[in-house]
C-alpha cells in the first residue's frame, strides 16, 4: 500500500493536491496560503503525506518543538490532522497512515507522538477513538475539557503549556486566533468578517504567524482558537448559524 502514497516535498509542494475538499478551478486563497505556510515547514520537519491523488486521505505532523500548538515537551511528534474522507474510508488508509507515523517517529529516535483531543470528539480534531487503538491515552487536560493525546515509547510525557490552561483573555469581544495552517481558516475568517458586520458586532482577529505566537496561546489550539466575552469556547471552525447562536449567549 505504501507506494499508493506521497509524501510533499519542497520539489513537489507547487504541483500536488493538498487534500482539502475546498473545489476551485482558480488559486483558492486558503489553500495557497497553506502551501506557502508549509514551504516553511517542510524545513523543519514537518510531515505531509497523502494518498497519491486529489482526495482527502493524509496525515500531517511535525516535530512538538516547532510545532505550532500551546504544547511542551522533549523529542515527541504532535500530529496536526489525520484525515480520511468519503469513498476512501474502509480501505485502510487511516491505519497506513497511523502506522507510517509511529513507525517514523521510532526510526527518529523519537519519545512517542501527541495529538489534541477532548472528553467529546469534537468536529475539526482526528478521531481520538481511532488514536486509542494505537495506544494513545490522555497525558493531559484543560479546565472545559479538552486533553492531550500520547503514545510514549519510553515513559516520558508531553504536556500542555501553562497558558494554554489559562482560557481567559482581557477583550470581551468575539476574539479568533487564527494561523494558515488549515486551507479552511481563510473562508472562516470572511464569514467572521461577513456575519460580524451583518449583526454590527465587534470582533477581534489576530493571526498567529510565528511559533512563538502559537506556543504562547492563552487557550487550546490547532490553527484556530474562538474567544468570547474574555472566556475560551472552542477550537472548531465556525458556520454562521453556530456563530450567531454564540454570539446571542
Amino acid at each position: 500500500m505504501s507506494d499508493q502514497f506521497i509524501n510533499l516535498t519542497e520539489d513537489n509542494l507547487a504541483q500536488e493536491h493538498l487534500c482539502c475538499i475546498i473545489r476551485s478551478k482558480k488559486p483558492h486563497p486558503g489553500v495557497e496560503a497553506k502551501r506557502a505556510w508549509l514551504a516553511q515547514r517542510l524545513r523543519e520537519g514537518h510531515v505531509f503525506r497523502k494518498l497519491d491523488t486529489k482526495g482527502v486521505v493524509f496525515i500531517e505532523y511535525a516535530p512538538l518543538e516547532t510545532a505550532w500548538a500551546p504544547v511542551e515537551g522533549e523529542n515527541y511528534l504532535y500530529i496536526y490532522c489525520l484525515w480520511v474522507s468519503g469513498e476512501f474510508k474502509g480501505k485502510g488508509y487511516g491505519r497506513h497512515l497511523m502506522e507510517y507515523c509511529l513507525a517514523d517517529a521510532k526510526s527518529k529516535g523519537k519519545s512517542g507522538v501527541c495529538m489534541l483531543g477532548a472528553e467529546k470528539q469534537k468536529a475539526w480534531l482526528s478521531d481520538q477513538a481511532f488514536a486509542a487503538k494505537y495506544g494513545f491515552e490522555t497525558v493531559d487536560t484543560t479546565p472545559g475539557g479538552y486533553r492531550l493525546l500520547a503514545r510514549s515509547f519510553d515513559g516520558t510525557k508531553p504536556h500542555f503549556a501553562e497558558n494554554a490552561k489559562q482560557l481567559e483573555i482581557e477583550s470581551s469581544d468575539l476574539t479568533i486566533y487564527y494561523s494558515p495552517q488549515c486551507p479552511y481558516i481563510h473562508q472562516s475568517v470572511e464569514l467572521v468578517h461577513r456575519t460580524c458586520g451583518e449583526l454590527e458586532v465587534p470582533y477581534i482577529l489576530i493571526p498567529v504567524d510565528t511559533l512563538e505566537k502559537a506556543k504562547a496561546l492563552p487557550g487550546v489550539f490547532n490553527n484556530w482558537a474562538v474567544f468570547y466575552q474574555g472566556k475560551f469556547v472552542t477550537v472548531n471552525l465556525l458556520n454562521a448559524a453556530a456563530l450567531k447562536r454564540l454570539l446571542k449567549k
